[in-house]
């Protein structure tokens, strides 16, 4: 399962493509769909969102996209931030890691955010937070980027495999 916060896409599609370099039993969700029974004993969770104003993106934040209609493509408000999926995120005992997707030059992380975050929980990071680049404040995503998203999501199944555990994953 791969969690993700995505206002146009770029985050969601970075998401899949970890899903399905992990393997075929991984699946991705958005932070709306990972609740409840979807959190049930969870072995790695990796969770992503946009980097927005140089960090995880709050409740204000995005409820602010909403007055920015008319000045791009209408962002995807039907999923609560990353950061409130994080508050509510049950205690764990699993491993972790975290990405974001961002603008190449932006200062700031979400996804340091995030891991440090799931470590609060109770997850073990099993990688550094990594970045994926969209060309723009809307997208679309830099050539390769879901490539390397697929790759990345390779190298986390391995990782964990290594660990000597069974792969079941939220990212």
């Amino acid at each position: 399962i791969v969690v993700y916060e995505s206002h146009w896409g770029n985050t969601a599609a970075i998401a899949r493509a970890i899903a399905e370099g992990i393997g075929p039993e991984a699946r991705a969700l958005s932070t709306a769909e990972a609740q409840g029974e979807a959190l049930r004993e969870v072995d790695l969770l990796v969770a992503g969102s946009p980097l927005l104003g140089f960090r995880l993106p709050t409740e204000t934040m995005v409820k602010g996209l909403s007055n920015q209609m008319g000045q791009g493509p209408a962002p995807d408000l039907s999923h609560p931030p990353m950061s409130v999926w994080l508050d509510a995120l049950p205690r764990g005992r699993g491993r972790a890691a975290a990405y974001e997707t961002r603008i190449w030059w932006s200062p700031g992380s979400a996804a340091k955010a995030i891991l440090a975050r799931l470590e609060r929980a109770g997850y073990t990071p099993v990688a550094k937070a990594e970045r994926f680049i969209v060309q723009g404040k809307f997208g679309p995503l830099k050539e390769g980027e879901v490539d390397r998203a697929r790759r990345w999501g390779a190298e986390l199944a391995q990782a964990f495999a290594r660990l000597g555990s069974k792969v079941t994953i939220l990212a």
